[in-house]
């Protein structure tokens, strides 16, 4: 792998996929960034080649969509002043993408794109076990807790009331 290539870590690529409509994906603009190409050749060949591209590979989102996208995320503040709606492409469609554009650097870094969304995929299954473990250590100890009190109860009801003894008071 060369120098040029390299230059797009997993990181940085993890950071500039978005949930949108249920499914990760990448916008136009940073995945034609990634690929070293302008969005509008990216766009032009994913036009020329439409069959490759079907719904859950590509989609363009709408403008309230588009307001949200850049209102959350900061680099892609410019996209405010583009009258385009950009296009959203999910992992496969990202890898069709690369194929389309033939050129040594998408294909390079497409692999660091598809590792990127395996990160994101992994990540959320640890997600859900971890949540899956913390409900049942809730229940555990909601059962302890019911216990605890039991056992309070039962400890206040062997000590009795507590007398506090009345203050003498000082002086005449």
């Amino acid at each position: 792998m060369n120098k040029q290539t390299a230059v797009v870590q997993v990181p940085e690529i993890r950071h500039r996929i978005l949930l949108l409509r249920g499914e990760k994906v990448i916008l136009d603009t940073d995945l034609a960034a990634f690929y070293g190409v302008t969005t509008k050749r990216l766009n032009e060949q994913v036009k020329r080649n439409r069959t490759r591209f079907p719904e859950d590979f590509v989609f363009q989102l709408t403008a309230e969509e588009k307001a949200e996208v850049v209102a959350k995320c900061d680099h892609l503040s410019n996209l405010k002043y583009s009258k385009a709606l950009p296009q959203a492409f999910t992992e496969h469609g990202a890898l069709m993408a690369a194929g389309v554009l033939n050129s040594p650097r998408a294909v390079a870094v497409s692999v660091f794109i598809v590792r990127a969304f395996i990160q994101l995929r992994e990540a959320v299954i640890e997600h859900k076990e971890l949540t899956r473990r913390l409900a049942a250590l809730e229940r555990h100890l909601g059962k302890h807790d019911s216990q605890i009190a039991q056992l309070l109860t039962a400890i206040r009801q062997i000590l009795g009331p507590v007398k506090v003894p009345k203050k003498r008071r000082i002086g005449f």
